[in-house]
């Protein structure tokens, strides 16, 4: 590319250089010309007057001119040369010069030719003809020289020219070898991201569409691995509650199982909807609209009621009336809440609730049990860890990515008993209250107004 574009921006200067000087080599020539002959009529003017004296008084000029270098003969009224140099008889110029008073400088094929006819003042008679001339020699010696000069400046100018490609060409294939190392770097697996402005506009582009790719492909990697990660945690529940009551079978085999296996195609449609969400989150897909909290509500009954129960633990609700519409992802949230209630589950003690709370601009998700967190605890919940750390895992880590990836915010709201809340945006007011429909009255489910 350099080599290109060097050649091309000197071939276009020779051009333009050509296209410019030839018509002034022209100019210059024919000027020069002019110069010379302008300079002959001048001294044939001058020995015209200084032999016209002589001529009167029919003597022969002395030719003193030679001695201040001019070339000139003068010829008499018959074409016979009287002093001087130059042919012995007359030529062309001089004939021309005895037939009329006009001056026509003439150029011979070697000779720059100037004839002046000389008159008597008072009667107009023709006393003689001074013809001055030099070789042209000399006249294309001078256009030889400014040719040179013009060379001298048309290669100084190709001279920058080159410099100048040489730079440019420098400057820009530079920018793009950079361009073509971080594309390598993105293939290698390396998205970092140069902010960087040449202030060449098409780099800069290019630049900034490799930055933008690098940040999508980083996301996606960063979805991709952590969908490995996140779905064996989030699977591992309903796995666990399939294998429970598939156990639980198993134990009992003279009885009918007709309600276990129910149960269990239940646990296996749920499994699958968990399996879908998570690849939608993992890819990118998740759809906003309005928030089903209470089917969602009515989820958590069906499935965490039990297992809570296998702990002879409760479950508890507490919805307010009148929620406002909540417009956000149902699969996240579901996800959110089977992070919060498994986390209660896993590492909470006592009864569990989950309340559902209108404050004003937001409707905020409480999922507390009558177990405590340290302050120590509190400060990393968030963090996230390696499955198989002491702690959380990595569950309430994906539960905050999720809930902000909706707008919305997770936070611990009191470590005793432990309260973590879900904070969501809240759209339109709905008409009437939104407990979880359909929930079975053996589960207590208590109401509050906000």
């Amino acid at each position: 590319m350099r080599r290109r574009i060097v050649l091309m921006t000197v071939l276009v200067s020779t051009v333009a250089i050509s296209l410019f000087a030839l018509p002034f080599a022209a100019v210059w020539q024919r000027f020069y010309t002019q110069i010379e002959l302008a300079e002959l009529e001048r001294d044939a003017h001058s020995v015209a007057a200084d032999a016209l004296d002589d001529l009167r008084d029919g003597e022969v000029p002395n030719p003193h001119w030679l001695e201040d270098n001019i070339t000139a003969a003068i010829y008499s009224p018959n074409g016979q040369k009287l002093v001087g140099e130059g042919p012995q008889t007359a030529d062309a110029p001089v004939r021309k010069a005895m037939r009329s008073d006009k001056i026509e400088p003439d150029q011979l094929e070697d000779d720059l030719v100037v004839a002046v006819p000389i008159y008597r003042n008072h009667d107009e008679q023709l006393l003689g003809v001074v013809r001055a001339w030099t070789p042209s020699t000399d006249a294309n010696a001078r256009i030889a020289d400014r040719y040179l000069q013009m060379l001298g400046l048309a290669a100084v100018a190709l001279l920058a020219t080159w410099l100048l490609a040489r730079y440019q060409a420098r400057r820009l294939s530079v920018h793009v070898e950079d361009l073509s190392k971080a594309a390598l770097r993105l293939g290698d697996g390396d998205f970092t991201v140069e902010e960087r402005v040449v202030g060449i506009a098409e780099i800069d582009q290019v630049r900034s569409s490799l930055n933008a790719t690098a940040s999508r492909l980083d996301a996606l990697l960063a979805r991709e691995r952590a969908f490995s990660a996140e779905a064996s945690h989030q699977l591992r529940t309903p796995l666990t509650g399939l294998q429970l009551r598939l156990e639980a079978a198993l134990r009992s085999p003279g009885h009918d199982h007709t309600h276990a296996i129910r149960a269990s195609l239940a646990e296996v449609d749920r499994l699958e909807r968990t399996i879908a969400d998570l690849l939608a989150l993992a890819r990118g897909n998740r759809q906003k609209g309005v928030l089903d909290l209470a089917g969602l509500l009515t989820e958590v009954h069906q499935v965490w009621g039990p297992r809570l129960g296998s702990q002879r633990r409760a479950l508890r609700f507490a919805v307010a009336e009148n929620l406002p519409v909540v417009e956000a992802s149902t699969a996240a949230i579901r996800q959110v809440l089977t992070v919060l209630l498994g986390n209660a589950t896993e590492h909470g003690k006592g009864t569990v609730t989950v309340a559902v709370r209108d404050i004003e601009e937001a409707v905020a998700i409480d999922v507390a049990d009558q177990g405590s967190v340290s302050q120590g605890e509190g400060s990393d919940l968030f963090e996230r860890r390696e499955p198989d750390a002491d702690g959380h895992g990595i569950g309430l880590a994906l539960a905050r990515r999720l809930v902000e990836a909706e707008g919305g915010r997770l936070q611990l709201s009191r470590p005793s008993p432990t309260t973590l809340t879900v904070f969501l945006a809240a759209g339109r007011r709905s008409t009437g209250s939104t407990p979880p429909a359909g929930m079975p009255t053996s589960v207590p489910l208590v109401r509050s107004r906000p």
